[in-house]
């Protein structure tokens, strides 16, 4: 046992060591606490109320109303300011959506237990148990009658956060943002509510909810880069999924012809404002229907979800509003080029003048063909003009290998890019059937892979197996849920709306 406390001994004074002046005299008062025997970090706590509970359920009372009936709470909460005044002290604890403040008076509690509040910190997590009232103020206020600690904190809280300086450490210490930003819980707690919307649209028609592998011997379902990874037992190289497609579009060929998945995808790709290699997709699939019709239930969909979380279809984003007030508009995706890009038609025309602008847009991963120059002049010169819901149809058929041609013109596919704001939020195809011509797309896309192109599709034989089997006309789409929230949230970078982005070490 003596061995055991030393090491615990030598242990405390390298942390000693270690910490700020102002850490210091919080390890101290921590001491002092176990000193008088008081358990710092309890098992559980009795609790009545929330913080937001609290503020919620007892604001609309009056003074009188709270004195008539004596409403009795165990709150707990966050010490977010202390204010003594001799033998009495104003504090308000928090929780990470309000708060609420708290009157502790010595001829309450005791003197005993009033000074043992000297030892406690802003940061610190108590119970409070008392009586709620109204000041002289207004201020609606719990006149404690007993307090207990339910945690330590070692380190103060940041200063003047809400001026939020430092933006990246928000990021990298989300909990401290949790805790000093109210409106950063209310993000997270919309993108709940969006994914719980999501899961009830559907289901509510008729879908199931399935999973797929996230690691994939051959990865499909998207021109993109993967990650690779090895797995030691079987000795063979895997790759974390881009995608859930080719997976969700097999069980359509065993017969569910509603299914969809809420997944998480992964795509070795860089890092801005609107990507993060990680990323939460919605993808969902309907046999005997078409890209025109998911068009309709993709308005649907969206519709619902606002209305859901702001009461109307209409919202604020930046300095726009948003409007998903139905029909959406409908552009052929070569009539976006030509109305958006700011390029002559004379330019568009001419194969190689479109290889020469896409090769200055991206010069440091040129274009090998016209679908491809089209592509990134689309994304770099016609997306970010696009604020309203607009569904941009049938782009070339080269950049879609898993949609059917449009049977009017067979060098366009039947497919479609949902933009709001600048951002792809959707993306979604009649698929294509025949397994024939997926065994062709795929080979294509596998002699543009040799020639470097590291985003084209593999050939995935086994999924071509699956089509041989018949696959009835159907429509598939996915959804960023992350950009999503970042339109409904009116955030305008996806680290906003995703708990623990990737973020480069220190």
């Amino acid at each position: 046992m003596r061995q055991e406390q030393d090491r615990k001994d030598r242990e405390l004074k390298l942390v000693q060591e270690e910490l700020s002046d102002q850490e210091l005299i919080r390890l101290d008062k921590w001491k002092k606490l176990r000193e008088k025997g008081l358990e710092v970090f309890p098992h559980k706590a009795e609790v009545s109320h929330s913080v937001f509970e609290v503020v919620r359920d007892f604001s609309p009372l009056t003074k009188e109303e709270l004195e008539a009936k004596s409403y009795q709470v165990k709150v707990p909460g966050r010490i977010m300011t202390i204010r003594k005044m001799g033998r009495a002290t104003f504090f308000h604890i928090a929780d990470c959506r309000d708060r609420l403040q708290v009157y502790l008076r010595e001829d309450l509690v005791g003197r005993e237990n009033y000074e043992l509040f000297d030892l406690f910190d802003i940061g610190d997590v108590l119970l409070i148990e008392g009586r709620l009232f109204r000041t002289r103020t207004g201020e609606l206020t719990v006149l404690a009658e007993k307090f207990s600690f339910l945690a330590k904190s070692f380190h103060p809280l940041p200063e003047k956060w809400h001026g939020l300086q430092d933006v990246e450490l928000r990021y990298r210490k989300r909990y401290l943002d949790l805790i000093m930003n109210p409106e950063s819980s209310q993000t997270f707690r919309i993108r709940s509510q969006i994914v719980s919307g999501l899961r009830k649209f559907f289901e509510d028609r008729g879908f199931i909810e399935v999973e797929t592998p996230m690691m994939q011997v051959i990865p499909g379902g998207a021109l993109a880069r993967p990650f690779k990874t090895f797995h030691n037992a079987l000795g063979i190289d895997l790759y974390l999924r881009i995608a859930p497609e080719l997976y969700l579009k097999r069980l359509v060929v065993g017969g569910l012809e509603k299914v969809y998945e809420i997944n998480r995808s992964f795509r070795n790709e860089g890092v801005d404002s609107q990507h993060n290699p990680e990323f939460t997709m919605l993808e969902f699939y309907q046999a005997y229907i078409d890209y025109h019709q998911l068009m309709d239930l993709t308005e649907e969909l969206f519709v619902y979800l606002a209305r859901e979380i702001h009461g109307q279809e209409e919202f604020p984003y930046g300095e726009e509003t948003i409007s998903f007030k139905r029909p959406w508009k409908r552009l052929k995706y070569l009539e976006a080029i030509k109305q958006y890009s700011g390029l002559a038609p004379s330019r568009l025309a001419d194969p190689a003048g479109l290889m020469e602008v896409a090769a200055g847009l991206t010069p440091d991963k040129k274009p090998t063909t016209c679908a491809r120059a089209l592509d990134v002049i689309f994304d770099k010169l016609v997306k970010d003009k696009i604020v309203q819901p607009t569904f941009i149809i049938n782009p070339p058929r080269e950049i879609s290998p898993l949609a059917k041609a449009d049977p009017a013109n067979p060098e366009e596919a039947c497919r479609f890019e949902l933009i709001i704001a600048g951002m792809e939020i959707a993306n979604a195809f009649s698929e294509l059937t025949d397994p024939f011509e997926q065994r062709q797309r795929f080979e294509e896309q596998a002699a543009m892979r040799q020639t470097g192109d590291e985003e084209s599709h593999l050939v995935d034989l086994d999924y071509v197996e699956a089509l041989e089997y018949g696959l009835p006309p159907t429509g598939g789409e996915g959804i960023g849920i992350d950009r999503l929230t970042m339109i409904l949230a009116n955030k305008k970078s996806i680290r906003e709306v995703i708990l623990f982005p990737l973020l480069k070490p220190r």
